[in-house]
């Protein structure tokens, strides 16, 4: 069966600001310049850790970020189809998380494959067994 993972702006930003579990995410993409693991994030996060890096650090920085985040080996998902829109909704309408993440836990459910974050956000959908967590620590 073929890995994948989903991450989420929290992976993303925690990478970039090099937090404890960075080491974890470098070694997931060195290993999906090969193609396996196959990683995944929706162009929401990417912006998401574009105005989170403006508003905090500049736009030098930002620009910066987007552009390592541009380079790396993920599938960026820039299209919302009527199946991850509806999957996101119900997430969003039924359980205290943020829009956003209501789009990374549906495309972690669609992609049937773990979301990688640290987000306690997501606490409620794992415990329901809506989508799988990977903890970043």
């Amino acid at each position: 069966m073929e890995t994948r993972f989903v991450l989420d702006s929290y992976a993303l930003i925690g990478y970039l600001e090099n937090e404890p579990f960075a080491d974890r995410i470098q070694h997931l993409l060195s290993k999906a310049k090969s193609g396996v693991p196959r990683l995944y994030s929706h162009a929401i996060h990417i912006g998401e850790v574009y105005y989170i890096t403006l508003r905090e650090q500049g736009r030098s920085v930002a620009d910066l970020a987007y552009a390592r985040i541009k380079a790396f080996p993920i599938k960026v998902i820039d299209h919302i189809d009527e199946e991850l829109l509806l999957a996101a909704a119900r997430l969003k309408a039924g359980y205290p998380l943020s829009y956003a993440d209501a789009f990374a836990a549906a495309l972690a459910a669609i992609y049937n494959c773990p979301l990688l974050t640290g987000d306690p956000e997501f606490k409620s959908l794992e415990k329901e067994n809506l989508v799988q967590i990977e903890w970043l620590a």
